[in-house]
């Protein structure tokens, strides 16, 4: 591919801007994003909202206006309420997915510009190298060779070879080697688009979403159930039709938790704007319930445990002698590669400054983690040079000979020998190692993998990667929060044994690429939770390793920037990477990185685990006291000569209870839950459920029993009573609940959530006691009712404080 032949292809910066009016955004599926108003008219397709509505509408009819009134006005305000915090958190979490984007190099006006993929249109010319995503479906102009992965198209795994004219699909990825190509077709008229569509939706939903799913389908028959009962009892024994539907649908606004879409989604985006302070770009909100999950962390060494600052510090031949040759030869494949670019051809082109113009370059053959080596066939007045460099143990297995002292002679076993003395002494002084071989051919045609043979060893370059001086720190700090690390690294276990004692890192048990090809899963299975090393390991290893830690029952992050990176990225529980990645593995991440710092990471794990704690919150809540409360009302009504509470004062106490949870999403977590990573448990749930919700049931009967069967207050002032006591009972407990076991006096709840609580309560009071009153069929409550309210609650908190710490000795949610 010359420059010369490129500057003729692509597209005017005008033509492209006509084409993309034209073809629109090359997103694979349109974004569906609501206008305004549609969206908040969605919010009514609730058939609960819709019947209440109607409902509204008859009372109005029937001539009871001010239920009516009540009625309306609290739905469009729930309504709203949802809406507005609902809009402001999508608007949030797009805000930040803009920060991440994946871009392409793009003839535009004969110049070669990055831009943002979908930005690309028909007719626009792009190079693509090693890592690169395919940006939409086209044919190949010029290649050498070049490999693609289709396994989003087709489920292979293995790369494809193309040749000029071959077609290129969207949702490929280059996995070796450099081409250009012309885009045919972008957006939804790609072939991956049409794929992409079909499964539109169908994205594995996370355990969490599994677990919620669980929740709410449990919550539907508990309602469903419940106000069925109530609605037949009352109409046959007591009410007339009309108040018993009322009644009955108040009651399942009460027991629903509507909010709880809009409580994960405050919690999620609240979350990924403190993890975004802390240099952690979400992609993906559902996946912060896996981040603060997270037990294991598989990661490479460079820039997480090292400080990616890769320096030559000697080159030396197979004997540990200093060779100009093997800077040189290093110095020509590193200027010549144009395919994968690793960090070592940085550092050999950054050491020294060689003047290489009497060479020229011929035919490349790329690297790839087969081989795990690459090669420059280069041009010479001394003939056709064939340079191949890459991991020592792989190079030296196509030399035949070796130089020392200007000399070659074939590599005999005591040689060998001597050699990999050799470079296990560097690896073990901490070096990262490339070896280096040549081979003259009597050739200028393009070069094959099968020329690699018979090469000639002259030595090996070595590169210092030193170790974060802050990881041990670090590292410390993971143990302490229960994140164990595992290191899955390309090099070899010497070198990375170094890097982890210079760190402090405690290595169970080292494993090698070679050994676990020899393994069966179940033998592989039994030795991963002794193992910290995994060493010279392909990309398919890291992948079984990861498969088979979540089979173990952990819940699994893999931290990558490679291409080698992407099926592990996909497998993972929680994939991270960061900014600087190559495409496949910022477009595969999860959370992107602004720095390769494990020291972000644990803070956005930390982030993650807060985040999970306050949406545990608000589950409990709806467990405990509310349901409990919805229980005790669906009782009463039927023991009761008359509704414990009107249709139009359930909503209101349901209004008043749900703002008041509006804030659980800034509520600040206690440090002892923030050490451990959990998994929402269904199980647990319902035993929580069963544990708190009846000793709220508990209470409520006892207040019924003071209030009518005691103090013989009227049906108003009974309702205003109980009003009263379900609001504070409700929304108070959150105070004793937010904790697991730490006692209430010794962790308060922030300042929002103690506003928002004692807010809702004073409205209830402002409600009951002032003009409103009558407006709701409120009474006027004696002073011994009011005294008799504010005992029962205070007893109510003191024996769920008890309990909880008799529940969290017996399991943990």
């Amino acid at each position: 591919m010359t420059e010369a032949k490129n500057e003729k292809l692509g597209l005017t910066n005008a033509q492209a801007r006509r084409r993309l009016l034209k073809y629109g955004y090359n997103d694979v599926i349109e974004t569906k994003r609501f206008a305004s108003v549609l969206a908040l008219l969605s919010r009514f397709k609730n058939p609960l909202v819709v019947i209440l509505l109607l409902a509204a509408v008859l009372s109005g009819i029937l001539g009871d206006k001010t239920s009516a009134v009540i009625i309306v006005s609290i739905v469009l305000f729930s309504t709203m309420l949802d809406f507005v915090n609902t809009y402001k958190s999508d608007k949030a979490a797009d805000a930040l997915k803009s920060r991440v984007r994946v871009e392409a190099a793009v003839y535009r006006s004969g110049k070669v510009i990055e831009l943002p993929v979908r930005l690309l249109v028909p007719g626009d010319v792009v190079q693509l190298k090693a890592g690169d995503v395919i940006p939409g479906d086209g044919k190949v102009l010029t290649c050498e060779h070049y490999f693609v992965n289709e396994s989003a198209l087709d489920g292979e795994s293995f790369p494809k070879a193309k040749e000029p004219d071959a077609e290129l699909f969207m949702g490929s990825s280059t996995v070796s080697g450099m081409a250009t190509m012309t885009i045919t077709a972008t957006g939804r008229g790609t072939k991956f688009s049409k794929i992409a569509a079909s499964l539109a939706g169908a994205e594995p939903p996370t355990e969490f979403d599994r677990e919620i799913k669980g929740f709410s389908l449990l919550i539907i028959r508990i309602t469903f159930g419940l106000v069925l009962f109530v609605f037949l009892v009352n109409t046959l024994l007591k009410h007339n039709v009309f108040d018993s539907l009322l009644f009955s649908l108040a009651l399942a606004v009460g027991l629903t938790p509507e909010l709880l879409p809009m409580i994960i989604t405050l919690t999620l985006t609240k979350g990924s704007l403190a993890m975004a302070k802390r240099g952690v770009i979400v992609k993906k909100l559902a996946a912060i319930e896996n981040f603060g999950s997270m037990d294991i962390l598989c990661t490479d060494k460079t820039g997480t445990l090292t400080e990616d600052r890769i320096e030559v510090i000697k080159y030396v031949d197979g004997f540990g002698e200093e060779s100009n040759g093997v800077l040189l030869n290093a110095y020509l494949g590193s200027s010549f590669e144009s395919g994968f670019k690793s960090p070592l051809d940085d550092a050999i082109k950054e050491y020294r400054h060689l003047s290489i113009a009497e060479y020229s370059k011929l035919s490349e053959i790329p690297f790839d983690f087969e081989r795990r080596r690459s090669s420059v066939a280069v041009k010479h007045e001394t003939g056709t040079l064939l340079i191949t460099r890459g991991a020592p143990e792989e190079v030296l297995k196509i030399c035949t000979k070796y130089e020392h002292d200007g000399t070659i002679d074939e590599i005999s076993e005591e040689a060998r020998e001597k050699i990999l003395e050799q470079f296990k002494t560097l690896s073990q002084d901490g070096y990262r190692v490339l070896g280096v071989a040549t081979r003259k051919i009597d050739r200028d045609t393009p070069h094959e993998i099968s020329d690699e043979n018979e090469m000639t060893l002259l030595g090996f370059v070595a590169f210092v990667d030193p170790a974060k001086k802050t990881v041990a720190e670090t590292l410390r700090q993971m143990h302490d929060n229960n994140i164990e690390i595992k290191i899955l690294t390309g090099d070899n276990d010497l070198v990375t044994q170094k890097i982890a004692s210079d760190i402090h890192l405690h290595v169970k048990g080292i494993l090698t690429g070679t050994e676990i090809e020899a393994m069966s899963d179940e033998k592989l299975s039994g030795l991963l939770d002794q193992t910290t090393i995994f060493a010279r390991v392909n990309p398919e290893q890291k992948l079984r390793i990861i498969q088979l830690l979540q089979k173990a029952g952990h819940v699994v992050g893999y931290m990558g920037d490679g291409i080698n990176d992407a099926p592990s990225l996909r497998a993972a529980d929680t994939s991270i990477s960061v900014n600087n990645a190559v495409d496949i593995a910022k477009d595969t991440a999860d959370f992107i990185l602004m720095h390769k710092s494990l020291k972000d990471l644990i803070e956005g794990i930390i982030e993650g685990r807060r985040t999970f704690a306050n949406t545990l919150k608000y589950l409990k809540m709806a467990l405990s006291s509310n349901f409990g409360n919805m229980f005790s009302m669906a009782g009463a009504s039927i023991l009761l000569p008359f509704l414990p509470m009107l249709a139009p004062q359930i909503l209101l106490n349901n209004l008043l209870y749900d703002t008041s949870q509006l804030t659980i999403p800034l509520d600040s977590v206690d440090p002892q839950e923030l050490q451990h990573p959990h998994v929402l448990s269904m199980s647990a749930l319902k035993k929580f459920m069963w544990v708190f919700g009846p000793l709220s049931s508990l209470f409520d009967f006892i207040t019924f029993f003071v209030l009518y069967g005691v103090l013989h207050l009227t049906v108003g002032q009974f309702q205003a009573g109980w009003f009263v006591e379900s609001i504070a009972t409700q929304v108070l407990v959150i105070w004793v609940l937010r904790t697991t076991s730490v006692p209430l006096i010794q962790s308060w709840p922030n300042r929002y959530v103690a506003l928002t609580t004692l807010a809702a309560i004073a409205a209830a009071c402002v409600v009951v006691f002032s003009g409103l009153a009558y407006y709701f069929k409120f009474s006027a409550l004696p002073y011994a009712a009011t005294i008799s309210i504010a005992s029962i609650v205070l007893v109510y908190l003191v024996a769920v404080q008890l309990c909880k710490s008799m529940f969290y000795r017996w399991i943990r949610l």
